[in-house]
């Protein structure tokens, strides 16, 4: 919420609350469908049969109406082949998205924002050799036909000769990293007979999202601009994984003709040991983005030529860029936030999970109970996700509960919207200090900081000296 003597507007927290029609009955279909994936297509069931029909009915107004219609038949019956696999899996892909569609919709009349205007961009010619592509489908849709029940050893290692003769080709890497960490999560699960819970929605997300990468022209690399102006910093979310971790820096780009101005966002990734965590992660992250530094320092960055997609993602190039003068993300979140136009999104791209827009709250009550935080935004209640709150920086669920203001992510997850805090105004001796998650992304000189970087340093020098040894042996 920005008070409206700041130049803002008020988000309608309302909205966020209310139903939102449709939504109940998509994601049924979607969940009826994953059940049939569950106990697979080729398996008579009565989850698949009423999977397959909830599917086809979903999209009947659509232009896929027909041919998921006869996909499911062919699949109902037994016979269903790689093609109507694929066109199962387009069809649940364009009902995941509508659901996506609908919730960035009540969040731009949420938060009163305008979205750009998706383009039509044309399949570049070429492509990467359609036999692999070919292969890589063949053994998805031999998944879809056993289920995940019916997985086993034999069955995941299929993958292994495909993924190792995609990842060489820069065409085909996204779509062979795809199917290499889906493989894994399989093969850590077999016999799928044996599994005491299965992770449905995730496992269908991965199959129906991996099929359509094998249509020749679907990975294509999205189109880039030139961006040119001055960056403003609003926060960093922080992904961890065991071996890799991920900061993505959303900020306000304003460019220097004077246009609108937009939110983007920048990433920078990096493969980890699973000893490096907490504030030692920042050290894998910063040589390969600047920008971290200007996070931490409170900087803004101005940019020049810098590539930029039209979903509003940075292919940062430290060249492109230097630092800029003082930027605080509070006041970056009172005054150019408001006006900021968000980026639209691809069609492969449209998945709830996805939904990340910046919000800047002030004004609300916080309350923790055993059910977790919460702020209470013009009278309505808005969870809060301390759990993605990163330990890579000095915010705390301590801090974010005691704040008045608090620049935040807007998510939907299990069924709600709820705001992932990037940083916090709060009182701390009768002083208004602000606390950000990346605070120490550019280094710092806190006491818990330091004794993290620490740590990581050490551990650091122990793996180099291992592999070390082991390379001289």
């Amino acid at each position: 919420m920005v008070p409206a003597d700041q130049g803002g507007g008020v988000m309608r927290a309302d909205l966020l609350a209310d139903a939102v029609e449709g939504l109940d009955e998509a994601l049924a279909a979607v969940d009826a469908f994953d059940r049939a994936l569950v106990v697979g297509l080729l398996r008579p069931h009565a989850d698949r049969t009423a999977g397959l029909a909830a599917l086809a009915g979903a999209v009947a107004g659509t232009p896929l109406a027909g041919r998921v219609a006869s996909a499911a038949e062919k699949a109902a019956s037994g016979s269903a082949g790689e093609d109507d696999c694929v066109a199962l899996a387009a069809g649940r892909t364009a009902l995941v998205g509508s659901v996506h569609d609908a919730l960035s919709a009540r969040v731009d009349a949420a938060t009163g924002r305008s979205r750009a205007v998706e383009e039509c961009v044309p399949v570049p010619s070429g492509g990467p050799p359609g036999n692999l592509l070919a292969a890589a489908r063949s053994w998805l849709a031999e998944l879809a036909r056993c289920g995940w029940r019916g997985i086993d050893h034999d069955l995941v290692a299929g993958a292994a000769p495909v993924v190792a003769t995609m990842l060489p080709d820069p065409a085909l890497r996204r779509p062979a990293t795809l199917l290499d960490g889906f493989a894994a999560e399989l093969a850590a699960s077999c016999p799928g007979v044996n599994l005491a819970r299965v992770p449905v929605r995730r496992w269908a997300d991965l199959w129906s999202r991996a099929m359509i990468l094998t249509v020749p022209g679907a990975g294509g690399v999205p189109a880039t601009d030139t961006a040119t102006g001055r960056l403003l910093p609003l926060g960093v979310d922080v992904r961890e994984h065991a071996t890799a971790v991920q900061a993505q820096v959303h900020a306000v780009f304003e460019p220097a003709d004077g246009g609108a101005p937009r939110l983007v966002r920048a990433n920078v990734s990096a493969p980890k040991p699973d000893t490096v965590v907490g504030a030692g992660l920042w050290q894998l992250l910063r040589p390969h983005m600047a920008l971290l530094g200007a996070v931490g320092d409170g900087r803004s960055m101005d940019l020049t030529d810098m590539p930029l997609t039209a979903e509003g993602d940075l292919v940062w190039d430290d060249a492109r860029a230097r630092a800029g003068g003082p930027a605080d993300p509070f006041t970056t979140a009172r005054v150019a936030l408001p006006t900021a136009t968000v980026s639209a999104v691809a069609p492969l791209e449209r998945h709830p999970a996805r939904i990340a827009v910046p919000v800047f709250l002030e004004g609300y009550d916080a309350r923790r109970d055993d059910d977790g935080l919460t702020f209470t935004v013009a009278g309505q209640p808005l969870a809060v996700d301390t759990d993605r709150i990163p330990g890579a920086g000095p915010l705390t669920p301590e801090a974010v509960a005691a704040s008045g203001a608090c620049v935040g992510l807007l998510r939907w997850d299990a069924g709600a919207f709820t705001v992932q805090p990037l940083a916090v105004e709060t009182t701390v001796r009768k002083k208004r200090v602000a606390v950000h998650a990346g605070a120490w992304a550019g280094g710092t000189s806190d006491k818990a900081g330091l004794k993290a970087e620490k740590a990581a340093t050490d551990a650091g020098a122990v793996l180099r000296e291992r592999a070390g040894r082991l390379l001289r042996k």
